[in-house]
């Protein structure tokens, strides 16, 4: 891939999870504005993986026969209405879910083709854990730089402006159907290799595949919760919205660095111990989080989850990426995507029953055990390749 294709692609990266990381935490600050109780923060959490949930799979195998790019551009399009539907309708939780489900679609189409296009475009050199360590750096890039959108357009108090953020992060996703204009497409041939490289059942039948989706699943669920409960956890102990943005903010910077040296770090360890003892980080840090511990250790206990979290996506998705035939890894990508997505639904609606009982340090202390378990469940997964 030329140089202005791999920008154009990083700058998609960036600006998706720009988007997603404003508008879902804005969404929570709205919904604790209109006083909904915090048990249904889970089912708007939920909501953004509901309908992906449906659509992950035909979206990979739309990705394989059509290409990369008119998958990235639909996204790009559902992004923007996803924006504004925020923007219009979201003075009511029926609007806020509406919202949510149309961003976590697009969100959906975004990451299954560029992770695609990574995969195909990467698999022939050989570097595949570089290649996704740089592609997920650039993607905790636009998770740093989002949640800092919001005190900025919405103000420090401990619940923002949420009018201004939505109509901000509208804006910005625009920018997103630009991106997509240098990026490569895709010749007849592709078609072929996509029908020849066989249906869902060779890629079920990869050997540690139901340990690396669960890994995987679990992984992006610790994200997801540190993204909807953090700011729930700021209003309980009265932190401002500025503190709880740079929480956030610091968290995906923790991530960004262990994805910056991914490569490395896997070659001198093996992704199979790196893979484990970046999930025992991860549940350290949410535990953490979860104890009545004052600011400044809350700062450290963020950056120390950040660290673990930030290592399991790029793995299980170099992995997948050896293991799928060409012509298959865009199906490979979003199956790894539909067992996220099912633990998007499952585990913010479990613990968001939790949050009813024991608060937001409750929901984050129930996820780190959780964490913890599949650290223990990965010890066996065959990840580090031939």
């Amino acid at each position: 891939m030329r140089c202005p294709a791999l920008v154009a692609l990083f700058a998609h990266s960036v600006l998706t999870q720009v988007v997603t990381f404003v508008l879902r935490p804005a969404a929570s600050y709205r919904a604790l504005e209109l006083e909904v109780p915090a048990s249904w923060l889970g089912a708007l959490s939920a909501s953004f993986a509901l309908v992906p949930l449906v659509l992950a799979l035909p979206a990979g195998h739309v990705v394989d026969r059509v290409g990369e790019r008119r998958v990235l551009l639909v996204g790009s399009v559902l992004m923007t209405g996803a924006g504004a539907v925020f923007v219009l309708l979201g003075d009511s939780p029926a609007g806020l879910l509406a919202g949510s489900v149309l961003l976590g679609t697009a969100h959906l189409c975004a990451v299954v083709g560029q992770q695609a296009l990574v995969a195909n475009a990467a698999a022939p050199g050989g570097r595949l854990d570089s290649a996704f360590g740089y592609y997920t750096f650039a993607a905790s890039l636009g998770q740093l730089l989002g949640p800092l959108l919001i005190p900025l357009l919405g103000g420090g108090g401990s619940i923002p402006d949420t009018g201004p953020v939505f109509l901000g992060a509208c804006a910005v996703s625009v920018l997103l159907v630009g991106c997509v204009l240098p990026l490569p497409g895709r010749g007849a041939g592709h078609g072929r290799a996509a029908a020849e490289a066989g249906g869902l059942g060779a890629l079920l039948r990869l050997p540690g595949l139901v340990r690396a989706l669960t890994t995987s699943c679990v992984v992006i669920a610790g994200v997801d919760i540190t993204l909807v409960y953090l700011p729930a956890l700021g209003a309980d102990r009265d932190l401002s919205a500025g503190l709880v943005s740079a929480l956030l903010a610091l968290r995906a910077a923790a991530s960004m660095v262990s994805r910056l040296l991914l490569g490395r770090l896997s070659a001198a360890l093996g992704r199979r111990r790196l893979l484990v003892g970046s999930i025992a980080l991860a549940a350290l840090g949410l535990a953490a989080c979860a104890a009545p511990v004052p600011p400044w250790a809350l700062v450290v206990a963020v950056v120390v989850a950040g660290l673990g979290l930030g290592v399991g996506q790029p793995l299980t998705m170099s992995w997948l990426a050896e293991s799928a035939p060409p012509g298959a890894r865009g199906r490979a990508m979003s199956l790894r995507l539909t067992g996220n997505r099912a633990g998007q639904v499952v585990i913010p609606a479990a613990v968001g029953a939790v949050a009813a009982g024991l608060g937001a340090a409750g929901v984050l202390g129930v996820t780190a055990a959780a964490l913890a378990w599949t650290g223990f469940l990965a010890r066996k997964l065959a990840v580090d390749g031939p």
